[in-house]
């Protein structure tokens, strides 16, 4: 846990861009037919007119602890939200790796984007089951969860293997978080933030951020991409 490590003007930035991505997901959920989906966001660095999640992750307070879990480069494998206003996926108990991996290659942080209480959903976290490779039952669960509380501007971290779900909340509103989600760049990235975002402007970028997001991770799909001296190539040789 980083307790109150995000600036509130940032927390502000989020919370007002979150709302205008709810519009864009939605939207988007509808049309395609997404079920159980109500109060979530998916991909936000992508929707290029909320800039604040692109300067948050620029920014990160919680950049060194991921450096020290990954031992070295590391990208954004998605980067979600929830309002917790009512039941979704994310209330169930889930982790956010599709397969078990007993050296996890991938990290999970939640961004607090309001003050997380009992009342409002606060996120339970299970005590050890980053050790369990099957889902735990409900009773299993709660034996050994903890539901986590502090305020707004506060940074969760926790290793992916480990199973968890949003609280209820009963307060009647809205209990908002961004999650960033991050991986080894040889890992396969949940949306290619490269493609969606473009390569006009990436010169404008912190070198940070540039790697955050996997423009120094990249597939190559032509001969003239593939062939290219070590320092322009689509995957560079220290992402492991």
């Amino acid at each position: 846990m980083l307790e109150s490590v995000v600036p509130m003007a940032l927390v502000g930035h989020m919370l007002m861009d979150l709302y205008y991505a709810q519009i864009i997901c939605r939207e988007a959920q509808v049309r395609n037919g997404i079920k159980n989906t109500e109060g979530t966001v998916h991909h936000l660095p992508a929707i290029l007119s909320c800039d604040s999640f692109l300067a948050f992750l620029d920014a990160n307070p919680a950049a060194d602890v991921i450096a020290d879990y990954f031992k070295g480069s590391y990208i954004l494998n998605s980067m979600g939200g929830n309002f917790n206003e009512a039941r979704n996926y994310a209330s169930a108990i889930h982790r956010d790796i599709r397969s078990f991996h007993s050296n996890c290659p991938m990290l999970n942080t939640l961004v607090m984007l309001d003050d997380f209480t009992a009342e409002n959903g606060a996120t339970w976290l299970m005590h050890g089951s980053h050790t369990l490779s099957e889902r735990p039952t409900e009773a299993e669960f709660h034996a050994e969860a903890e539901q986590i509380t502090a305020p707004a501007g506060s940074i969760l971290v926790w290793v992916s293997n480990l199973w968890h779900k949003a609280g209820e909340n009963k307060t009647g509103k809205p209990r908002r978080i961004v999650t960033p989600i991050f991986t080894h760049p040889w890992y396969k990235a949940g949306f290619d933030y490269c493609r969606a975002i473009g390569y006009d402007d990436v010169a404008k970028m912190t070198p940070y951020l540039q790697q955050v997001l996997g423009y120094n991770a990249r597939v190559p799909a032509t001969f003239d991409e593939w062939y290219q001296p070590p320092e322009k190539r689509m995957y560079r040789g220290d992402q492991g």
